[in-house]
């Protein structure tokens, strides 16, 4: 990975169940995007994707509730409730792209579901509709792996099993970028570190989410790493069939995390994407803020 530019300050507000931090960058009046990491990671995924989009776009990346830097929960919650009271907090003006990535994908699905006013199209990748079938065996053999190091509290072990996702099947961790590597392994190791095994769960799932997809009429891009495992890309692909407006793209050579594989790549497939909402909205220039000014270069 290059070197990373120094990241902005992260700010919290106050959730009503313990403060919850993100990052809010670039020009006050262009369009917002929002940036949600993968599970027991945290918003520093992002790093070598902000600044870049931050040049022409409001950028926000919050840690979800019990990841990073966010208090854990203490009572029933549903991460898509956060993110929609974040939004209305900072009062943007105007509907979000989501760009959403695993576990972050979810949340972006649920969001458009449950609070369709502040969302204006979403960009996922990593996860879509439905469990992802994990029955094979390089799937399996992780997920047990992950389990059985829990079950004993050999947090060592655990981090082992789950950098694993990072180069996927097709590749081992020899074959990355060892920055990254480290960088996912100490997210995650903060994120689990924040929680104790006799935890209660307090998390709400959003229902019948995949059974409402059809209600999803905002455009819908969905960014596949061509060697994340199968079963992932399976749930992508079904979610871009599903929904009226939506339409894939791939990335070779890089696996669940594409956002830091190839954060250049990505953040091109983005800014195409976000031209053609620009299009569908009568700005067909792309240099539009909110009150149709243009953006801070």
């Amino acid at each position: 990975m290059k070197d990373l530019p120094t990241a902005p300050p992260v700010q919290t507000y106050d959730s009503g169940d313990g403060p919850l931090a993100y990052l809010d960058t670039g020009p006050r009046t262009a369009r917002p995007l929002v940036l949600l990491h993968t599970g027991f990671t945290d918003h520093t995924q992002f790093a070598g994707l902000v600044p870049a989009l931050a040049r022409r776009h409001r950028v926000i990346a919050p840690d979800t509730r019990g990841h990073g830097r966010s208090a854990n929960a203490s009572r029933p919650f549903r991460q898509t409730d956060d993110l929609a009271a974040l939004l209305r907090h900072l009062d943007l003006g105007e509907r979000a792209v989501l760009v959403g990535v695993s576990m972050g994908a979810l949340i972006a699905l649920d969001t458009v579901l449950e609070h369709p006013d502040l969302v204006r199209a979403l960009v996922v990748s990593g996860r879509g509709l439905r469990e992802p079938d994990l029955g094979d065996p390089w799937s399996s053999a992780l997920q047990r792996a992950q389990e059985n190091a829990l079950r004993s509290g050999d947090i060592p072990a655990w981090l082992d099993a789950f950098a694993q996702w990072i180069p996927g099947p097709a590749r081992t961790l020899a074959d990355m970028d060892e920055d990254l590597v480290r960088q996912v392994r100490e997210s995650a190791l903060r994120t689990l570190m924040k929680h104790t095994p006799d935890e209660p769960d307090h998390l709400v799932p959003v229902p019948d989410a995949a059974a409402r997809a059809k209600e999803i009429t905002v455009p819908v891009l969905a960014v596949n790493g061509a060697l994340d495992a199968p079963g992932l890309l399976a749930t992508v692909d079904a979610l871009a069939a599903e929904v009226p407006d939506g339409r894939t793209a791939t990335i070779d050579g890089v696996g669940h995390y594409v956002t830091m594989e190839a954060p250049e790549e990505f953040a091109a497939l983005l800014e195409e994407f976000l031209l053609e909402i620009d299009a569908m909205d009568g700005d067909k220039d792309g240099d539009r803020g909110r009150d149709g000014r243009q953006a801070t270069q």
